[in-house]
């Protein structure tokens, strides 16, 4: 049976999901909307996310699903790894999957893994998402000349960008400016696993 697709309205993750980066969401959400000197009521018209569910996330009290975060992230003008990373620098880095923070869709049938470092903002980000049978996760436009390169690595996808579908299997790959409404979708009976590689364009100035 497919998953049914959460109310649009729907902005929290699941309590056991992306607990751990609560904290370091909202610390960044209030450094980043006070640099920009933005209202909670500013920053909520901008993103479409309720002044409410602002306030939740600042004090850390909510985890808010990918689709929220990305909102957010866009509004702001700033990388999405700009919210989610803490300071932490060394030479080497290891990232042992069982420490692995995943956020998640609402509903829990997608979710995604950052393959980096959340030690500072970089203009590339790698990401394992991984969607359930029948999932569907819609992904809003990013910001101009963000690019995502997608490879799938088990099961299927079927990517859909600015109407036009897209069919995969494993070994596939595809390219696309993200920057155009974009929904992932599982049309087999198996999980689908997926890398990807978000690279945003050069701010100027």
């Amino acid at each position: 049976m497919a998953s049914k697709k959460p109310p649009r309205n729907a902005e929290v993750a699941p309590s056991e999901t992306s607990a751990d980066l609560a904290p370091v969401v909202g610390k960044n959400l209030r450094r980043l909307r006070t640099e920009r000197g933005l209202s909670l009521e500013r920053l909520a018209q901008a993103s479409g996310v309720s002044r409410a569910m602002l306030g939740q996330v600042e004090l850390g009290q909510s985890a808010p699903t990918i689709n929220v975060l990305w909102k957010i992230a866009h509004a702001l003008e700033v990388p999405f790894s700009a919210l989610i990373s803490s300071t932490q620098q060394a030479s080497v880095k290891v990232l042992r999957e069982k420490d692995a923070k995943r956020l998640t869709s609402h509903d829990g049938s997608f979710s995604s893994r950052a393959l980096f470092p959340f030690d500072e903002p970089r203009r590339v980000e790698f990401y394992e998402l991984v969607i359930a049978p029948k999932g569907v996760e819609a992904a809003d436009p990013h910001a101009p000349g963000t690019l995502e390169n997608l490879v799938v690595s088990k099961g299927q996808l079927e990517l859909e960008v600015a109407g036009e579908k897209f069919a995969l299997v494993a070994g596939d790959a595809i390219l696309f400016e993200a920057d155009k409404r974009h929904t992932y979708r599982n049309p087999g009976s198996t999980e689908a696993r997926v890398f990807l590689v978000m690279t945003y364009a050069e701010r100027v100035g």
